[in-house]
């Protein structure tokens, strides 16, 4: 039987700390990042996704960063193919893959190998358009309303203002005559075709949400708002996926002159806070990873050391 291929997966909810430990991580196990981050993909858009500068890498390769336009689309398929595409080149210069970043759902696909069976092709479907149509018409809350009788699992776990993936989920039920959640299931009890040790890095709560709120003071400082204004200015749109993002679908209304900045930071403060909650979550729902709570190390030496001892042990390095 052919041997696995080894892979390494750091995350964590958002501003835990993970950019530091990747690079020692990289260094330590000759290793090349694949950042599975649903915005750090997209150039121009630096300080609202805290992407990491050219020094901070140290040399260290990192893939799927500053690669799209922010104008154009990016899903879970795409980061698939091209995060597959980025570790075959990783694995041809005989180094480890080590995927990092905080979208648990792009993980959970490449480290399964998760077949999405997409229903429609690029081409949009006459279904598709009548429930972009109804979206217009009535709203996110009724679209997602249609989901409950159908597919109450998604229902349950897909956000209203989620327009896309609820779309996504009501055009499979329409293709298939089956739920999109019961299709995941079963993707997900599929057995890893990679020797990986998936860690997730956590902190205490409190310090974790007080490093969220000084991280977006950081961001203000930076200058998320011209940020912001230039990529309006680019010709981004509110409903692009790009625009979807923390940070910036937050400031948006602020530079329409719809609400303050005062709450628009309160806004975005608290959906941060949110947002690594639902990751938490995401990560505790996941089979055989390593939780890794920084409140028992002394620094992220002791860190790395514990994860060096980790990753022999399943002897990926």
């Amino acid at each position: 039987m052919e041997k696995k291929k080894p892979l390494i997966i750091l995350t964590g909810p958002t501003a835990v700390g993970k950019t530091e430990l990747s690079i020692k991580l990289a260094k330590a196990v000759n290793g090349e990042m694949i950042s599975a981050d649903s915005m750090q993909v997209y150039r121009y858009m630096d300080v609202g996704t805290a992407k990491i500068k050219q020094e901070e890498m140290e040399g260290i390769p990192h893939h799927l960063i500053d690669v799209l336009d922010p104008v154009e689309d990016f899903n879970v398929v795409t980061f698939q193919v091209m995060a597959k595409k980025a570790m075959d080149e990783i694995y041809v210069k005989g180094k480890i893959p080590i995927v990092v970043g905080g979208t648990g759902f792009y993980i959970q696909a490449l480290l399964y190998d998760i077949d999405f069976e997409e229903t429609t092709d690029s081409v949009e479907s006459d279904y598709q358009q009548k429930l972009h149509t109804f979206f217009k018409e009535n709203g996110a809350h009724l679209l997602h309303e249609q989901l409950k009788e159908i597919d109450p699992v998604s229902y349950d776990t897909i956000h209203e203002n989620n327009v896309k993936r609820v779309i996504r989920a009501l055009c499979f039920y329409h293709d298939t005559g089956y739920p999109i959640s019961v299709h995941n299931k079963e993707q997900r009890k599929k057995e890893s075709p990679y020797n990986f040790e998936y860690f997730v890095l956590n902190d205490d709560r409190a310090i974790l949400y007080d490093k969220i709120e000084k991280r977006i003071d950081q961001m203000m400082e930076e200058g998320l708002i011209k940020e912001v204004q230039q990529l309006l200015d680019y010709g981004c749109t509110p409903d692009m996926v790009s625009m979807q993002g923390l940070g910036y679908k937050e400031m948006i209304p602020y530079l329409k002159n719809e609400c303050s900045l005062e709450d628009a930071l309160y806004i975005l403060k608290r959906d941060t806070r949110h947002f690594a909650k639902r990751q938490l979550t995401w990560f505790r729902r996941e089979k055989e990873v390593t939780w890794v709570d920084k409140t028992q190390f002394a620094d992220t030496d002791a860190i790395l050391t514990y994860m060096i001892t980790c990753l022999r042990a399943k002897q990926i390095i």
